[in-house]
């Protein structure tokens, strides 16, 4: 999810929030009274292997070998 933050607090405060786009990934919206007008995001290498921007995204790893029950398809419902 995105952090909302005014011009006013962005100017006061940009290294600080750049800093905390590049540890968290997350995007940055940049309002001017309450409308969204900017958003400062990552850079994304284009030449990066689609592997690397992958990595580190895996929050669950069990058997992904393993059979998968019926109950798990939605595309069956």
């Amino acid at each position: 999810m995105a952090i909302h933050v005014s011009k006013s607090e962005f100017k006061a405060k940009a290294l600080e929030l750049f800093r905390q786009i590049e540890a968290t990934g997350e995007s940055l919206i940049v309002t001017d009274h309450g409308t969204p007008k900017l958003e400062v995001r990552p850079y994304i290498d284009p030449e990066l292997n689609p592997l690397e921007a992958l990595k580190g995204s895996v929050l669950f790893y069990d058997d992904p070998l393993g059979p998968v029950g019926a109950e798990e398809w939605e595309a069956l419902k």
